[in-house]
């Protein structure tokens, strides 16, 4: 039986196929771990691609309202995800990826306390949450964020991780400097110590 679970996220307009290959990679690195790369539940308006919730007319204000109301969505996904592996009871051993909006709705799981995961890592994203956070103890997050991100400024990951620390919650945040809305082969590789660290807490 696998020792753990990583669940990626894709971003708005892409796919579970986009991130497979991260884990495909991580395999070497992390031995009894499997990877689940699944689609958004939405389809994307333009036609391909899926999405975890609209951005049509999204703004700041409404943004977190997009997020509290794509959670029934979210969570059905994970939960068939796991029940699928085998971990339906084992929440502990999961560890969820995200990039761009994957990553806001990681945060916002982590924000929100619905899951006593074992880690969090959110690449390029933000955390939109208006309220106040009510993580569950010890799950700990990895941000990580190009200093030369045009679709997500760096310092959405940055105010995130304040608040998330303001909240106990273990955070590491890196920025990269030369970086733009992407996942560098640095961070993959930080993201894969940092998984191996949570899995052996």
């Amino acid at each position: 039986m696998a020792k753990a679970l990583v669940i990626f996220l894709h971003g708005v307009g892409s796919n579970g196929d986009d991130l497979a290959p991260i884990g495909r990679h991580w395999a070497t690195l992390l031995p009894d771990v499997v990877f689940a790369s699944p689609n958004a539940p939405e389809r994307f308006p333009a036609g391909f691609g899926w999405q975890w919730f609209s951005l049509a007319d999204v703004t700041p204000e409404n943004r977190p309202g997009r997020v509290r109301a794509a959670r029934a969505a979210f969570d059905a996904t994970l939960s068939e995800i796991v029940a699928q592996h085998g971990f339906a009871d084992r929440w502990q051993d999961v560890v969820l990826v995200g990039f761009s909006q994957g990553s806001i709705m990681a945060l916002d799981a982590l924000a929100s306390g619905r899951y006593p995961l074992a880690g969090v890592v959110a690449f390029s994203g933000r955390l939109a949450v208006d309220g106040e956070l009510t993580p569950q103890a010890h799950v700990p997050a990895l941000l990580i964020h190009g200093q030369a991100d045009e679709v997500i400024p760096w310092q959405e990951s940055e105010s995130a991780a304040a608040r998330l620390r303001a909240a106990a919650v273990p955070v590491d945040a890196r920025f990269e400097p030369a970086t733009g809305h992407t996942i560098s082969v640095q961070g993959a590789m930080h993201a894969a110590a940092f998984i191996g660290q949570c899995l052996q807490d």
